[in-house]
């Protein structure tokens, strides 16, 4: 029996046993922590890794299809079951493809209507993927302003909106992410850095807990082409995410 309880106590922890060595850690540094409260609106927002298939379609909250099969998804899963009693909503508005600037183009109906009370952000591959396969001529600078003014612009309509900010990552020998990747995408990284720190906002380093998990297993384990997580990444994203959300 005393086995039993130490189990469920273990388990009801949070999700810091459940993490890899090293990615424990590396999350240990996330400042401004965040506590979901009652009627707490969550909103997921950002490109493919966060859209991961979701219905379109389905603008229920809190409905699989409608979250996609990603981190968003597992997260959110976690939450409604751990905060069952608060009558949270749960949404997932991250659209394939998508840099800064059409988040910008779709931002009032996507972000600022739903008026989250947590607003997490993963967005950034593509502004740099994109200069090198899709003539995209936006430049580090240019992202760095776009994601600024629309920190500014949620900030200014949702002021007491709790902002999570997810450090945009790629990892090499996987189909899409090639060493000339760096150092350049280190600046798209550090300007989210930059960004959380302006902004009061919880940063997820998921650069660093990928290139920890590749301790364990090789990235095509934790991703499909370098930038896209497998069903392991995606669950190791939500595990990260949660230890600055619960």
């Amino acid at each position: 029996m005393s086995d039993r309880r130490s189990f469920f106590k273990s388990a009801a922890i949070g999700g810091a046993s459940l993490l890899i060595p090293g990615v424990v850690e590396a999350m240990a540094l996330t400042k401004n922590k965040i506590k979901i409260e009652k009627n707490d609106v969550i909103l997921f927002q950002g490109d493919s890794i966060t859209d991961a298939g979701r219905n379109k379609d389905e603008k229920t909250p809190n409905i699989n299809s409608s979250l996609g099969y990603g981190y968003a998804l597992l997260a959110a899963g976690h939450l409604l079951n751990k905060h069952a009693d608060k009558k949270i909503s749960v949404y997932n508005k991250g659209v394939s493809g998508n840099k800064v600037y059409q988040l910008k183009d779709r931002w009032q109906a996507d972000c600022l209507n739903i008026r989250p009370t947590v607003l997490s952000i993963h967005i950034g591959v593509n502004d740099f993927w994109h200069t090198l396969t899709n003539n995209y001529t936006g430049t580090v600078e240019t992202y760095e302003q776009d994601y600024r003014a629309l920190l500014r612009q949620t900030r200014e309509a949702l002021p007491t909106v709790k902002l999570v900010l997810c450090e945009p990552f790629g990892l090499t020998g996987v189909k899409a992410v090639t060493e000339s990747w760096f150092p350049a995408f280190n600046a798209y990284r550090a300007v989210v850095r930059k960004l959380a720190d302006e902004f009061d906002a919880a940063f997820i380093p998921f650069q660093n807990i990928f290139m920890e998990a590749r301790k364990h297993a090789p990235a095509s384990y934790w991703t499909v082409d370098g930038v896209h997580p497998s069903l392991p990444g995606s669950s190791l994203m939500a595990e990260s995410w949660l230890q600055a959300v619960s």
